[in-house]
């Protein structure tokens, strides 16, 4: 049996795998008090759950229910999973209404048959205030997924010393002696195995760093584990990089718990460029696979989680530098490959990650990038390999259009026009006698359709005066009957 049109709020694990186990479809909304995002889906959440009656659908929040939290790696509200037959078969992270209902009835089934997927009442029920302002935060965030921390200046500097105040510092419920939750208890416990000198920080004994430090790390429960600064993640996160050895490596590879002298940079004389090893041990096979991994891109970076979802700060770290230094590059999620995981560490003879990649060379990680990045050499490397600054479809049509001061978008060449609309253009502006440039868009698909949207004309040709569009063939030869045309284009 379903839910019956409302939302049940979980206390614990144990219920909440009663209420799967009997097979229904069921959605688990992951929300936070602090997140208004999280608080205007739950208000589409609930209207949700009138239209699909027969469906489970449950609440939770992520910070009251660690235990559930963790086990579906919850990072940020709002976060929804579903469930089918008692298997979580899908997951939504963010703001997105329609996409939750998509989801939401591709597992419930539509409200009757032939109905499209996301129900037409969506908007009328959730009611447009609510719409417009998951929609301003979406459009604040630049992307789906919405949180606002709303912390001040004060607050966000304080956060920022806090985090930075030991080179591996625990915020956690109690004390490393007195640890208040088991998380907490297990996180402390993995520290001292690996025997790195750690501070901590009692999240019950200050109400604002408990809620702020959540808006800050966008990460939603304790305990939080943070390495020079950076989030590495919660209670599961760290059982995984412990248990793989992968905790170790990050430590080495900041100079946690070891001197200066062994921490670990690439090999640059170890019988292949970028410290790659021509006696690895690795089979013939896999050697060629990394291989081919490392050369599939000019910039390539081999990280924790993808661009839009790193699952590590020093993976973010790398990717906000490249996006800053506005660098085309491919990404290889390690934590989707064990082969490629453990290999490319022998491989490059560098153990941790992320490890970032130019023509096939290793750079290094996080710190060296950012070492490089702020003095400037990281440029300097990225121009001398031939790797150049991304420009924007948006700075390339605008620089096309300022290539000349009167400017035609056509079909063909002016010698050689490929529809009588753009030939009609050019006699014209040859009557006039007026310069002009040209730009074949048929020899251009990006510039073809990007040009229609940015400058909201459908059709070619178009022809532009000093970046701003003067119109189609209709117009340029109206102008031009009416002798207008030439003082027109000569403003």
């Amino acid at each position: 049996m379903g839910g019956g049109g409302s939302v049940k709020e979980v206390q614990s694990k144990a219920e909440l795998d009663k209420i799967v186990a009997d097979g229904s479809p069921a959605i688990l909304h992951f929300w936070a008090s602090w997140c208004e995002a999280s608080k205007h889906m739950d208000q589409v959440f609930s209207h949700l759950s009138i239209d699909f009656p027969h469906a489970h659908f449950l609440r939770v929040e992520a910070e009251e229910q660690p235990e559930i939290s963790e086990l579906h790696s919850v990072s940020a509200v709002p976060y929804f999973v579903f469930f089918k037959e008692g298997k979580a078969v899908d997951t939504l992270e963010g703001a997105d209404p329609s996409s939750l209902a998509n989801k939401v009835a591709k597992i419930a089934g539509s409200i009757t048959p032939g109905d499209p997927a996301a129900p037409a009442s969506l908007g009328m029920a959730a009611g447009p205030s609510v719409l417009e302002a998951i929609q301003e935060l979406s459009r604040e965030n630049g992307a789906p997924q919405v949180s606002s921390s709303g912390l001040d200046d004060r607050q966000t500097k304080r956060l920022q010393q806090l985090v930075s105040s030991h080179p591996v510092l625990l915020f956690m419920k109690g004390t490393p002696e007195e640890p208040k939750c088991g998380f907490s208890q297990k996180v402390v416990d993995i520290l001292k195995k690996e025997q790195v000198k750690f501070g901590s920080f009692d999240i019950l004994t200050d109400n604002e760093v408990r809620e702020g430090l959540k808006k800050f790390s966008n990460w939603p429960t304790y305990p939080q584990l943070y390495c020079k600064g950076e989030l590495l993640g919660g209670c599961d996160i760290v059982i995984t990089m412990h248990e793989s050895g992968e905790l170790t490596d990050v430590f080495k590879d900041h100079g946690v718990g070891v001197s200066d002298s062994l921490e670990t940079k690439p090999n640059k004389t170890a019988g292949g460029k970028g410290g790659i090893s021509e006696q690895s041990g690795l089979s013939t096979a896999l050697t060629t696979r990394l291989a081919g991994l490392i050369n599939s891109s000019p910039v390539m970076l081999f990280m924790k989680g993808t661009v839009d979802e790193p699952r590590c700060g020093f993976s973010r770290k790398v990717v906000d530098i490249l996006k800053q230094e506005k660098v085309e590059f491919e990404t290889f999620d390690i934590l989707s490959d064990d082969e490629v995981r453990q290999g490319l560490k022998v491989y490059s003879n560098w153990s941790s990650y992320p490890q970032l990649y130019i023509k096939g060379e290793l750079i290094g990680g996080s710190d060296i990038v950012l070492e490089m990045q702020k003095s400037g050499e990281f440029r300097k490397v990225l121009t001398e390999k031939g790797i150049h600054q991304k420009v924007s479809l948006e700075d390339r049509l605008k620089n096309l259009l300022n290539s000349s001061p009167v400017m035609l978008f056509m079909k063909g060449t002016p010698d050689s026009p490929r529809c009588g609309f753009s030939s009609k253009v050019i006699n014209a502006l040859k009557e006039e006698g007026v310069d002009f440039g040209s730009f074949d868009i048929l020899s251009d698909e990006e510039v073809r359709q990007g040009l229609k949207t940015f400058s909201n004309w459908p059709t070619y040709p178009q022809l532009y005066y000093k970046g701003e569009l003067v119109g189609g063939c209709d117009i340029v030869l109206e102008l031009h009957s009416g002798g207008e045309l030439k003082s027109t284009l000569s403003e």
